[in-house]
Parts: C-alpha cells; structure tokens; sequence
C-alpha cells in the first residue's frame, strides 16, 4: 500500500491501496524508483541523486529513440538541445522547460528525448537558473530569453513551449508575460502536470502528498506575492492563450490545478484538451519507464504535429 502524507503532521497518513490497471512495467519502475538509496538531506545532495537518474533514464532514451543531445547556450542561458533522425533545419521548433520544484532539474533529459522522436522536431531544454539561489523572475527571465532567440532562429516557423510540474508552472507564467507585453504568443502550449495559481490549494494535493508544494512555491516566488498574475496566471486574463494539452495523472497532486486550468481555458474560448491517466503518480512519463509513458510521450507528440503543421 502506498502511504499518503496528510499536512499537519508527519505522521498522519492514508494507506492507499495499489493503483488497479496499471501496467506490470509501470509497477516494476515505480518500485525501483522506491528502492534508490535516498539523497543526503543538503540541496547540492538532492540535485546530485536527480541528475544521476535523468542521466540512467536519460542515456537509455537516447539509444532506444536514436536522438542526440548536446549542450550549448542560447541568449546566455544554459540549454540542451535535442535532435531526432531525420530533423530538418527549417521544420518547427519545441522549447522545454524542466520540472523539478524550482529548485533541482529533473527533467530536462527524460521530458524531451521521446518528444523530440515522435515529432520529429528538434527541441530545446532551457536550464533556467534554480531557486532558492535565484529565485522568481529569473527562471522566467531565462525561458523568455531563450524563447525570443529560438523565435529569431526559427524564421517563421511555428516555436511551441511545454514543461512538466514547476516546468509547466513556468510555462503558463511565460505566457501570461508574453501577453502583457504584446509578444507573438508560441504556436501551442504543452502545460504538464502544474498548477497556474501557487496560492491555491486543492483536494489532489491533500490527498497525493503535495504538502510541501506551498513551501517551494514561496522559495521560488521570493519577495513576489502568491496571487500576483505573474506568478499565478489564473488570477489574471486567460483569454487567448494558444492551443493547450493538459496532462496529468490519477494519483497526482496537481491533478485538480491542471484540470482547473484546462477548464478555466476552455471557458474562455481557449482550445484545451485534458488527458487523465489512470493510477499512476505526479509527472510519472519523466521517470517511469512503461507503456503508460510511451502513450504519454505520444499523446504530447500528436497535439504538437497538429498544432505546428505535421499531421493533416
């Protein structure tokens, strides 16, 4: 049985009992998770055991789906850049921003190398600056600079921006900037696992051991206040956001803060769609090697070719 850690005390949980459907892969991948020795208690010690799992997970990937990674700087920020076989130099462009709280990357191999695949699009992970070392706009500084520099290289084609968990929290907070400033919006908007109001709360997130999201929400945010729209684009104007797939899972959360946002969109005119899957954890594709990842990775595939002019 799983253990759910309610707020209010450490040792107060729900036992849960194992998620009915899912595959016996994603069963095998979520106890190997379980069984890693644990990080040290230091941050520099956390971000240590999270990048030597994306570079395990992350160097399989590589071989299975025959894509290639190299590391460079775009308008003075850190990226990786992500290039399937076949890519053409003047096809669509995707740009990544990894999940990992604010404050580790644990995501900006794992989340792209099977998008960059299917799609057949090159895409660009931004490794924006952490918290609590810098904490908000710098992030967000960083992701608009990379994407005004990939807009310029793209020449005319359509650029796209996806992120997973505080990656999708800093997408939606990138495009809710672009609005305001009257800048060409992206193409679409993969918003994965996230939230876009940091000072709400919900029932996922008590239920699927999120306690500690408000905490790293106010390491990130700094000085800024919670409900400001920069920070929580749900407290501002949602009205013509570009096309957007939510994603998120059963058993994750910020289930409840993705859904919110898929529907708030969809009132407002915005084409979203929300994809749930069943049984399975926070972000679970950047991690769990299964068949449910493998739908994940292709369902992110299928919006980006028909929102950016690869699938009639």
């Amino acid at each position: 049985m799983a253990l759910i850690a309610l707020p209010g005390s450490a040792l107060a949980q729900i036992a849960l009992p194992p998620a009915v459907g899912i595959s016996t892969e994603a069963r095998a991948s979520l106890a190997a998770d379980a069984a890693r020795p644990p990080a040290g208690p230091s941050l520099p010690a956390r971000r240590a055991r999270i990048d030597s799992i994306q570079q395990e997970i992350g160097g399989r990937m590589l071989a299975r789906y025959g894509v290639t990674m190299r590391e460079t700087v775009i308008a003075g920020v850190p990226v990786r850049i992500f290039t399937p076989a076949g890519w053409s130099p003047k096809g669509p462009l995707l740009m990544n921003l990894h999940g990992g709280g604010f404050i580790v990357d644990a995501g900006s191999r794992t989340e792209n190398i099977p998008v960059a695949a299917l799609t057949g699009y090159r895409v660009v992970a931004v490794r924006y600056r952490l918290a609590p070392e810098y904490p908000f706009p710098a992030a967000l500084d960083d992701a608009e600079a990379v994407y005004r520099a990939l807009r310029e290289e793209a020449d005319g084609q359509p650029v796209a921006v996806f992120g997973t968990s505080a990656g999708a929290i800093l997408t939606g907070e990138l495009i809710a900037r672009l609005k305001a400033l009257g800048a060409p919006l992206p193409a679409a908007v993969g918003f994965f696992s996230g939230t876009a109001d940091l000072e709400q709360s919900d029932d996922a997130m008590q239920l699927f051991g999120g306690v500690g999201a408000s905490d790293l929400a106010r390491i990130y945010a700094g000085t800024r206040a919670l409900r400001d729209p920069a920070l929580s684009p749900l407290r501002g104007d949602v009205s013509g956001w570009p096309p957007t797939l939510c994603l998120s899972s059963g058993r994750d959360f910020l289930l409840g803060s993705t859904a919110t946002l898929c529907r708030v969109l969809d009132a407002a005119g915005v084409p979203a769609t929300l994809h749930i899957f069943d049984g399975l954890p926070h972000a679970f594709w950047a991690y769990v090697e299964a068949p449910e990842s493998d739908a994940a990775f292709a369902t992110m595939a299928r919006f980006f070719l028909r929102n950016m002019g690869g699938m009639k």
